[in-house]
């Protein structure tokens, strides 16, 4: 089996994109998600229209791994077409490059480690360390993992997290954030005021509820499942962050195809320059990828995803709120009486 720098180098041939595949699978998702959009305004029944809104938000989910992965130079690098597509991709779905790259870099650079800012992730704190903080700061660290604020991603992680604090942070560095937010709230108030609430909730927020929500799951539970490894910086290594701090996503071909193969995470993490495309076959071809840790979008793995809370070092496993709860009751009966020790 190989591993470590041997296994990294063992997908580099794979981190060759074919042009021509490239291009079409962008034009084709921009196509189809233009034609699904124009839909949910003009078919003549409500209920096409229902279809083509859920489309839409499918097709911004593919069309954002597509992005992604140009983002990484895995596809369409120095292109300069690709790259105005892209620019104005990401305006649109309230992921701007400038703080899309930086922050997902940023990820890449730091998955699973402990101690390290959150930034383009999800918080981690330690079991102690949560014990420690204040009810305040443990309610905003919940807060932030709740399967409702993740399901309101069109809203947390995208309006909020990825504009307007990017904005405020850094007025100069992400000054497209404010475009983005001018351009979609101005865009949302001019839909329904000459188009009316019906076609602003299809045109608008029933897709982007979707595709926000579906994408901020999946980044979550990517991260974030039972089996997962965290470690301390100096006991981080790159590779071994890959294959046990990212999942492998089973799906079944549709959703394959509408999540642009992210399901299989840990090769994406191990190499982000492979062609999302390519990772199906990578997976085929290395047998040191096939032994990953799995999890599904069913409901059983999105509950068992969704109860993990901390992270206890003594164990060596994400734990839920309610485990928490246990071994400090535990530690309490174990705590010798005072006035015992005393005689």
């Amino acid at each position: 089996m190989l591993e470590g720098k041997e296994l990294i180098l063992a997908t580099k041939p794979y981190a060759r994109e074919e042009r021509a595949k490239s291009w079409l699978v962008t034009l084709s998702t921009l196509l189809l998600l233009v034609l699904s959009l124009a839909g949910t305004l003009v078919l003549p029944y409500l209920v096409l229209k229902i279809f083509a809104s859920i489309l839409s938000g499918l097709l911004i989910v593919r069309m954002f791994v597509i992005y992604h992965d140009h983002q990484h130079h895995a596809i369409l690098h120095k292109s300069k077409p690709a790259e105005a597509i892209m620019v104005l991709f990401g305006i649109y779905v309230l992921a701007p490059s400038s703080i899309w790259k930086r922050s997902h870099d940023y990820h890449h650079k730091h998955n699973s480690k402990l101690f390290s800012a959150s930034i383009g992730s999800y918080p981690i704190i330690t079991r102690k360390k949560f014990e420690s903080i204040t009810p305040a700061e443990r309610r905003s660290y919940l807060f932030s993992r709740h399967p409702a604020t993740i399901a309101a991603g069109y809203l947390s992680m995208f309006m909020i997290g990825m504009c307007v604090q990017s904005f405020v942070s850094s007025p100069r560095k992400h000054i497209d954030s404010l475009v983005a937010l001018i351009i979609h709230v101005g865009g949302s108030v001019a839909v329904g005021y000459f188009l009316g609430w019906e076609s602003w909730l299809l045109f608008i927020f029933i897709p982007f509820t979707i595709a926000c929500g579906l994408g901020a799951y999946l980044f979550y539970a990517q991260h974030n499942f039972p089996g997962v490894t965290f470690n301390v910086n100096q006991e981080w290594c790159y590779d071994k962050a890959a294959l046990l701090s990212s999942s492998y996503m089973v799906m079944n071909p549709v959703m394959k195809w509408f999540t642009g193969n992210i399901g299989y995470h840990h090769i994406h993490h191990l190499n982000a320059r492979i062609p999302f495309y390519r990772l199906p076959e990578v997976m085929q071809n290395i047998p040191a990828l096939q032994n990953a840790k799995i999890t599904t979008l069913g409901f059983r793995d999105v509950r068992a995803c969704f109860r993990l809370k901390v992270w206890d070092p003594e164990q060596d496993r994400m734990i839920s709120l309610r485990e928490v709860r246990a071994i400090r009751s535990a530690q309490l009966t174990r705590k010798p009486d005072p006035a015992i020790v005393a005689g």
